[in-house]
């Protein structure tokens, strides 16, 4: 039996010196480009390319600046004052827990009612907060821990009423350690809360006043491009306008205008709002805050009669009133450390006298409870116990009256800022609305001229 070989099937080799599609291409175009039609279609495309990029950069831009001023609005700065709202509540709540021990059987249904509406409004607000703090693990971790401790905190409290009802003298250990508590714990974890919106609140406003240099340099760009080919169909043909060209030239010009003077606007209301806004909101929070501990020292200080000392042998709560006046009010002066206080520096924020005017009730009213403190003190001193007690709680001529004072002043230069903020804010967030769409739509129309007013001249050609 034979075998027929059979021959090796090779490959033909490709011819030599034939070229790819691309490089067909590119030659093509090199070709076409070598003709006056061909670098016109070219300049046509580049044309109507970089008006489009131009467009298209400002409106993402613009857009996300426009949305982070919205979050500023909408969002992290209602979040921030919310946490605030929560230290506020519960120092408020711990104040006003160690006033009613104070009273004893006398302990108003107001003061009641009073200390019940801090714990809601506390709980409301952290409620409120986890559902709004989604992507800050620092802010998820404190409000769990707020949401754990705070039950425990209420049934101090309670048994510290419990006891003193009773006549027990345990009470008042109880209600040390639910204000230890508070002041290690609950205190601490609602200020990293608060520090951690007040940081997402400035992300917000650094994302909502950045520059917007990539959309600014595709402006300038396109626009230089289009000033070009005008000038070079005028050099070829003696005309001195293209109308498509010139239409396509004032489109983008009014982009960039847009583009700038928006910015520009936005950004100097952001500033305004955080200046003016913002940052008197959060003075004006430290020192409220700063208010209520120094009144829940006060409290403290008839409560635990001299048991808790600090190294100095000095009270602890006496010495922790006296250092949240100092940062509240500067002390008893009114020179150089009060400018320094928190009051001082709410009143330096403050521009106008709208926000001035209750700033300057509350400095008065601190004054008046640093002299209605003294009395008190010297009383106790003294050992009438019974005179202090009227001084502190009582109802006419009390401290307690004078720190209410102070907080219906705080309150008010807050409603009022809060005002001055949003007024700011929406003005900013105002001056980017229909930029986008603007930007697009012009851009748009920049392309079409650009392309028709290359046409046109292409039409000589036919």
């Amino acid at each position: 039996m034979s075998t027929t070989s059979v021959p090796a099937t090779h490959a033909s080799p490709p011819v030599k010196g034939r070229k790819t599609a691309w490089a067909e291409g590119l030659d093509e175009l090199r070709a076409a480009a070598t003709t006056e039609p061909g670098r016109l279609r070219v300049i046509g495309a580049l044309l109507a390319l970089l008006v489009v990029v131009f467009g298209a950069v400002t409106a993402w831009q613009v857009a996300d600046r426009a949305a982070a001023a919205d979050d500023v609005v909408t969002h992290s700065q209602p979040l921030t004052s919310d946490a605030a709202s929560i230290y506020r509540s519960l120092a408020d709540a711990d104040t006003t827990a160690a006033a009613g021990f104070l009273a004893g059987d006398k302990e108003s249904v107001a003061t009641r009612e009073r200390y019940a509406a801090d714990i809601s409004t506390a709980s409301a607000l952290l409620v409120k907060a986890a559902a709004n703090s989604g992507g800050s693990d620092g802010a998820g971790a404190q409000i769990a821990k707020l949401n754990s401790r705070l039950p425990r905190y209420t049934g101090l409290v309670e048994t510290a009423r419990a006891n003193n009802r009773q006549g027990l003298p345990l009470g008042g250990a109880y209600l040390r350690y639910a204000n230890e508590q508070m002041r290690k714990e609950l205190l601490p974890a609602a200020r990293a809360l608060h520090d951690a919106e007040t940081d997402r609140l400035a992300a917000d406003y650094g994302a909502a006043k950045a520059r917007p240099w990539y959309a600014l340099a595709a402006g300038v760009v396109a626009i230089g491009a289009l000033g070009w080919a005008q000038r070079r169909h005028y050099r070829r043909t003696n005309r001195v306008f293209n109308r498509g060209l010139l239409a396509a030239t004032a489109a983008s010009v009014v982009v960039l205008v847009w583009l700038v003077a928006g910015h520009t606007v936005a950004r100097a209301a952001l500033t305004g709002s955080y200046e003016h806004g913002a940052r008197s909101l959060r003075v004006l929070n430290e020192a409220r805050i700063d208010a209520l501990q120094a009144r829940g020292d006060e409290n403290l200080t008839l409560v635990a009669r001299g048991a808790v000392l600090n190294g100095g042998q000095e009270d602890f709560y006496e010495a922790g009133f006296r250092s949240g006046m100092a940062d509240l009010a500067g002390g008893g002066g009114h020179g150089a450390a009060a400018a320094k206080s928190r009051l001082g520096a709410a009143l330096a924020l403050a521009d106008d006298e709208a926000g001035r005017r209750p700033v300057r009730t509350a400095l008065t009213q601190v004054r008046q409870w640093q002299v209605r403190h003294g009395a008190a003190r010297a009383a106790d001193d003294q050992g009438d116990y019974e005179q202090a007690l009227a001084k502190v709680i009582g109802t006419g001529g009390s401290t307690g009256e004078s720190f209410d004072r102070v907080a219906a002043g705080l309150q008010q230069a807050l409603v009022h800022e809060q005002e001055e903020f949003r007024s700011a804010a929406d003005s900013g967030r105002g001056a980017l609305g229909g930029l986008p769409v603007g930007a697009g739509v012009l851009a748009g129309l920049a392309a079409v001229g650009a392309v028709l007013g290359i046409g046109r001249r292409l039409a000589e050609y036919r």
